[in-house]
């Protein structure tokens, strides 16, 4: 299921160091797809387009504030996921809080970067989270499993993995999703690989397989979506570099 991504990987890891400003526009774009794709996915109703003016600090009329907001936001918590990437920093529950904090900012600055108080369902999903009093322990789960069994897996999978079961506590009221898939190229970033983008026309693809991994265990059509996705990154990068 790796041997291509990685083969690609290898190829790209062979051109470094990769041109400076040919990387910087890459960048760029990946922050603007990623984000314009993550917010849709969770109902946000700006365009492409208004997304990347946005980003570029102006106000597009007609248009909520916490749209707005919800851009704003998640460029900032992709630029903290690059600083702790950049500064080899472990992956805490305190980090986990920090992103979601980010996300939130604004929004729900009570909510922001804390744990829920109150049961949630997600909507069109089998899965039920569970109830909030479980949900440290869960997290402290998570954290342990990321540094055992999880630490022996492949990079993409562990990955992929780490997106699954943050998703299936559910542990905030809002934002779970944006931070699940930051928290997905926290991981894949980390350990070298481009930044993925799971697509808004792919969302159905999406929550069903991520359903299927919570309620039979089964992972791999998860995995195999962003296996499918990272290809698509490397692609991009070994295109222009």
């Amino acid at each position: 299921m790796f041997k291509v991504i990685d083969n690609k990987k290898a190829i790209l890891d062979s051109k470094r160091p990769l041109p400076k400003y040919t990387i910087k526009s890459i960048r760029e774009n990946l922050m603007l797809e990623w984000t314009y794709n993550t917010n849709a996915i969770e109902g946000n109703t700006l365009t492409l387009l208004e997304t990347k003016v946005v980003l570029e600090g102006i106000t597009v009329g007609g248009k909520t504030l916490r749209e707005h907001l919800e851009v704003i936001n998640h460029k900032d918590a992709i630029l903290y996921v690059e600083e702790i990437v950049s500064n080899n920093e472990p992956l805490s529950e305190w980090q986990i809080k920090n992103i979601h904090g980010l996300i939130l900012k604004g929004i729900d600055n009570n909510y922001a970067g804390r744990y829920r108080d109150q049961q949630v369902i997600i909507a069109g999903a089998k899965h039920v989270p569970p109830e909030p009093i479980l949900i440290k322990e869960q997290m402290e789960g998570l954290i342990s499993w990321y540094g055992s069994t999880g630490a022996e897996l492949h990079p993409v999978e562990r990955a992929a993995l780490l997106h699954i079961i943050f998703v299936g506590i559910h542990p905030f009221v809002d934002g779970n999703g944006r931070t699940s898939r930051l928290l997905l190229n926290f991981e894949l970033m980390k350990n070298g690989y481009p930044a993925v983008v799971i697509r808004n026309e792919n969302r159905l693809a999406y929550y069903t397989a991520l359903d299927k991994a919570h309620t039979t265990g089964d992972n791999s059509d998860f995995i195999q979506l962003v296996v499918d996705e990272l290809d698509r990154s490397l692609d991009m990068y070994l295109k222009y570099v």
